[in-house]
């Protein structure tokens, strides 16, 4: 009787990697179709997908945290696996990558797609798909954090930050996951595709995984935009950050910037990348969920206390941003506060 062959999944390893992602991602690779039937039947299965963690050279380096790793191999020494996984890269995203910085690790990428290999990425290692020009012209996503920085390096790729994973390129062979944990979801996804969905299932069962079916956005901190160089235009955000529940904030901002409005709202949508309207609603947005995760005020007090009369609408506008009603932000973060700070 023949013996099916294991795909071979390759997992890159670069010192901006962690290794938490990097070995949480082999780990559950490895207990697929192994650990399941070792506590259902008493002897380990054989595994349904073999993995390996590849660098551009196999002497071992410290990753993130200073956590030490071998890689199994370099890139010369592995044939073209059916699968790359990236990792996070821990990159400043607001510091453009120099020229050259990946090359190696770019190259190989574009040589195992172009052989016909799926590449895959998890949270900010989106950043290295990027680089190898593949995601022109494809829905992609990463961490919530790094969204602006790819798009703003390349104006093609189109990002779906909302989403904890993304299917994308011709073949379906390019695929990403959001940031933090959902590398779980990229995983399972990748042993569903090339070992069967029973597999991925038991995976999932057996590490206890949770998909991250409301995707990312409800983890993710709205008001990020940094304080504009602008002097005018960052005074005012000194000051909507204090006042942002007054009535009409807009026209409350020009007031003070001294600019006739429609010049105000030119500049500061050009100083922040936000209309000034929408950086006012990110603000409320933010109180409002640290008001639904610390306390038990009815939702229409929140709505009130941060700029909303209208209680419907404050809840539609948080629905549409953050991905959850404002009661169910309240009952999952609510209760993870809670449980936290539980004496």
């Amino acid at each position: 009787m023949s013996i099916p062959r294991q795909p071979l999944v390759a997992i890159l390893a670069m010192p901006e990697s962690s290794a938490s992602v990097l070995y949480g991602m082999y780990d559950v690779f490895l207990s697929a179709g192994r650990d399941w039937d070792y506590l259902v039947a008493g002897a380990p299965g054989a595994g349904a997908v073999r993995t390996v963690v590849v660098a551009s050279r196999a002497e071992s380096f410290k990753v993130l945290n200073g956590v030490s790793i071998t890689p199994e191999a370099s890139f010369d020494e592995i044939p073209v696996p059916d699968v790359v996984c990236v990792p996070d890269l821990a990159v400043d995203p607001l510091v453009p990558i120099e020229d050259g910085r990946f090359a190696r690790e770019v190259e190989w990428l574009r040589r195992c797609h172009a052989s016909g290999a799926v590449l895959a990425s998890a949270c900010s290692g989106t950043v290295l798909l990027a680089e190898t020009g593949l995601l022109d012209d494809c829905d992609a996503t990463t961490h919530w954090a790094y969204a602006a920085a790819i798009a703003q390096r390349h104006p093609r790729i189109r990002m779906r930050t909302r989403s904890a994973l993304v299917i994308s390129g011709q073949g379906h062979r390019l695929i990403m996951a959001g940031g933090g944990t959902s590398w779980s979801d990229l995983t399972l996804y990748l042993i569903a595709r090339l070992a069967g969905i029973e597999r991925a299932m038991q995976a999932a069962r057996m590490n206890l995984i949770e998909w991250h079916a409301a995707g990312q956005q409800p983890y993710a901190r709205l008001a990020r935009t940094p304080q504009a160089a602008d002097a005018i235009i960052a005074r005012c955000q000194v000051w909507i950050a204090e006042h942002y529940a007054v009535p009409s904030p807009v026209a409350a901002m020009a007031r003070l910037s001294e600019l006739a409005e429609r010049t105000f709202k030119r500049r500061f949508e050009k100083a922040t990348g936000l209309a000034p309207l929408e950086y006012v609603h990110t603000l409320r947005l933010e109180e409002a969920k640290q008001m639904l995760e610390a306390g038990n005020e009815p939702i229409e007090a929140i709505a009130n206390a941060v700029g909303y009369e209208d209680a419907g609408f404050f809840g539609r506008l948080f629905r549409r941003q953050v991905g959850l009603s404002p009661l169910q932000y309240r009952r999952r973060f609510g209760a993870m506060r809670s449980a936290l700070t539980a004496k």
